[in-house]
């Protein structure tokens, strides 16, 4: 079984090759296409997502949506790495 990847506030966040995000224009909403998956994100896992590129920390995204939505670092930190390390968990975001 291959080791958990821990999602922290120093992880660099990034789809893996086999995990696409687009706008589906016939459900006129994102979504997560993975083999033999699609995920619906809402709203705010959509703006979480878009910023994980391979080159922004989680540190760096928790700054900006904080920034961006005027609420609590600590608060927006704890729903970032939740979000994260269960799609890390599932396969569909790497390291």
């Amino acid at each position: 079984m291959p080791e958990r990847k821990t999602i922290d506030e120093n992880a660099v966040p990034r789809l893996p090759a086999h995990v696409k995000m687009r706008f589906d224009k016939n459900r006129e909403r994102w979504v997560v296409l993975a083999p033999e998956r699609v995920l619906m994100p809402d709203e705010t896992a959509v703006d979480i997502l878009k910023r994980c590129d391979g080159k922004a920390t989680v540190g760096a995204i928790v700054a900006a949506l904080a920034a961006e939505y005027d609420a609590p670092a600590d608060v927006i930190a704890e729903d970032v790495t939740l979000l994260l390390q269960d799609l890390a968990d599932k396969g569909l975001l790497t390291t």
